[in-house]
């Protein structure tokens, strides 16, 4: 027979590991070239993964939840044909860190052929034979895959931050019980012994074994496993972050320190743009959304203020760069089961209201089923945050990092206001601006602010001006 190992390729976005989100076939299954094999997330977006390969599935390299590597062996098919030239033996002692990591991903007596490491329809390498595959290489080292016939040992681990981890907690991976397939050793497993090494520190002798020990100053009582040694208090959960929600948390931090922001916002009485939207739905049987037409004032506002279009860059020898830019990749935040993700309208200053509308409606759809691409979710030159939709009136948003502002949408509410010196009812919305002070100074950014309020306010002034 013939095994051919296929390594989790790239997938595009230049990131070095995903998420399993669930396999789409089993062991023993048949499959087709391009057919689906597994469902993968990344920082980014839903990924599904396609066999390069026809066969017999052989084995399934990870479990559903488990963080897998680029470049790293994501599943095994039996391809039938003639078995393939031995891979050639490293020699003794020459067996790299990334092979000793990899050993136990193949199961005993089968093969492995190079698999191209990536995706149907961008080209599959040809297998290599009679010599070590080379990897991708990694910081500049290039390092060879250790063949099947010097993976196989007795203890089976298929991820190598199983090995860390367990490295790190002083578990011999040895004594590991596996209770994944074929006795796979998995993230649980290590962490169930390390567990089991916490409650050994709580057990009778070592209590007695503590009380031994001369009293140094009150005592305190012992915090017990589940707890936090910082707090005392109990952990309801505690999870390393990962995929989308990890990319938040590091933009967001980035944002934060590296930009000195500045927020400014206005109160907007948007009693006749509703009004016209609504006078164009009973017309023409739709309207452009309320996000499209302010999305619309807000891209002229950047023509007339173009530095709210901006950037600042640090170079290598510590100056600043400030670069603006000639055209609009409008994005808009976007809330999903996976969390905040922006997609953008790329060439948003060419579109009008009813072309944004849709826009914003066929990026929505694709970033909550997952789909969106990377284009769809990189670029963007300004956002827009349409807070309002959560039932609040305000927020002081986080920019977009390297974006030079953010403008916040709020609800729309009824209030008394002052019309022509009289009290009336009116619909009312706050808008913020988050800016970056290094592009402006605050009269800039309340002049674009100012622009757009004033559009919302009259918007058939506007839209004849636009």
């Amino acid at each position: 027979m013939s095994v051919k190992t296929f390594l989790l390729p790239d997938l595009g976005e230049g990131l070095t590991e995903a998420e399993l989100v669930r396999w789409m076939v089993a062991a023993g299954d048949s499959v087709a070239v391009d057919q689906p094999i597994a469902e993968v997330e990344t920082a980014k977006s839903l990924v599904e993964i396609p066999s390069p390969f026809e066969g017999v599935v052989s084995t399934l390299h990870g479990e559903a939840g488990q963080m897998m590597l680029v470049d790293e062996p994501f599943f095994s098919v039996n391809t039938g044909g003639d078995e393939a030239a031995p891979a050639e033996e490293p020699a003794a002692g020459a067996q790299s860190y990334l092979e000793e990591e990899l050993a136990g991903t193949q199961a005993p007596a089968e093969e492995d052929e190079g698999s191209g490491n990536v995706l149907i329809g961008y080209g599959t390498g040809a297998a290599k034979t009679g010599a070590s595959r080379r990897r991708r290489p990694r910081n500049g080292i290039t390092t060879a895959a250790a063949s099947s016939e010097t993976t196989s040992v007795a203890t089976r681990v298929i991820n190598p931050l199983v090995r860390k981890l367990a490295r790190e907690n002083s578990v011999d991976i040895n004594q590991v019980r596996g209770t994944g397939a074929d006795g796979l050793i998995l993230r649980s497993d290590v962490q169930s012994l390390i567990g089991q090494g916490a409650a050994a520190a709580d057990s009778p002798a070592a209590a007695k074994q503590e009380q031994a020990k001369p009293a140094q100053g009150s005592a305190a009582q012992p915090a017990s496993s589940d707890a936090d040694s910082r707090t005392g208090l109990p952990v309801a959960s505690s999870q390393v972050l990962t995929g989308v929600r990890r990319t938040i948390a590091n933009a967001m931090a980035t944002s934060r320190r590296e930009i000195p922001e500045a927020t400014v916002w206005v109160d907007v009485d948007v009693t006749k743009l509703l009004k016209l939207r609504g006078k164009l739905k009973e017309a023409q049987g739709s309207a452009p959304s309320m996000l499209a037409l302010i999305s619309r004032f807000a891209v002229a506002g950047l023509a007339r203020f173009p530095a709210m279009n901006s950037r600042i860059d640090t170079e290598a020898d510590g100056s600043l760069r400030h670069t603006v830019f000639d055209g609009v990749n409008l994005g808009f935040a976007a809330q999903t089961d996976r969390g905040l993700v922006v997609p953008n309208v790329r060439g948003a200053d060419k579109l009008n209201a009813g072309e944004l509308s849709a826009e914003f409606a066929r990026l929505a759809a694709l970033a909550r089923e997952g789909k969106a691409q990377v284009s769809d979710l990189s670029g963007s030159t300004f956002t827009i945050n349409n807070y309002g939709v959560f039932n609040v009136d305000g927020s002081a948003a986080i920019i977009n990092y390297p974006e030079a502002a953010i403008m916040g949408i709020g609800r729309v509410v009824e209030k008394p206001w002052v019309v022509n010196g009289k009290i009336k009812v009116r619909s009312i919305c706050e808008m913020t601006l988050s800016f970056d002070h290094r592009v402006c100074d605050g009269g800039t950014a309340a002049g674009f602010l100012r622009f757009v309020a004033d559009a919302m306010t009259d918007p058939k002034a506007a839209l004849t001006a636009l």
